[in-house]
């Protein structure tokens, strides 16, 4: 089975021909040329193809997507708020090597070598990153900033963090 990567969400429908507003994560403007489907989650771990007829730049975080088969203003606000996820090849493809959600598959560590889990999400926020993590079967919330950051092992995929004392003591 693929693995998925969350890059965003379908914000919000625009014009009166059924097309979406993308707002990603993908760390820089982009048309995403060449990307044939984007994935929405349809109910846990089940994700449905939604082909990519044209697609446009608006902003650094926003592309419009006209989808095959959304003709219409109704049909494109059914599909928002979503989540839209890439298939890992695709991820990497897009996904800037210097943002944040290019960590999504990393391993993170602590200053004392230990592995705690491997990133399924990011949050970007304005001061620091979350890094989501599975600590004992709990979704476990780790920031990454300046001072916590101790380097990022792009050949090994880890993330090397000093975790502030009694965190993961909250998740276990």
């Amino acid at each position: 089975m693929p693995q998925y990567f969350k890059i965003g969400k379908l914000a919000a429908s625009t014009g009166l021909k059924g097309e979406l507003v993308l707002q990603h994560s993908l760390g820089g403007k982009t048309s995403l040329k060449g990307l044939e489907a984007i994935f929405l989650e349809e109910k846990k771990d089940s994700f449905i193809p939604y082909f990519i007829q044209s697609a446009k730049i608006r902003s650094e975080n926003e592309t419009i997507l006209k989808l095959e088969g959304i003709d219409v203003v109704e049909s494109a606000r059914k599909l928002t708020p979503k989540e839209v996820w890439l298939v890992e090849d695709d991820f990497k493809k897009f996904a800037a090597k210097s943002s944040p959600i290019s960590l999504l598959g990393f391993t993170l560590v602590d200053d004392e070598g230990r592995e705690i889990g491997e990133i399924i999400e990011v949050i970007e926020q304005p001061h620091q990153v979350l890094c989501t993590v599975m600590v004992d079967g709990k979704e476990a919330l780790i920031p990454v900033h300046g001072e916590s950051l101790e380097k990022i092992d792009k050949k090994n995929k880890k993330v090397h963090v000093i975790i502030p004392d009694g965190l993961l003591d909250i998740y276990r």
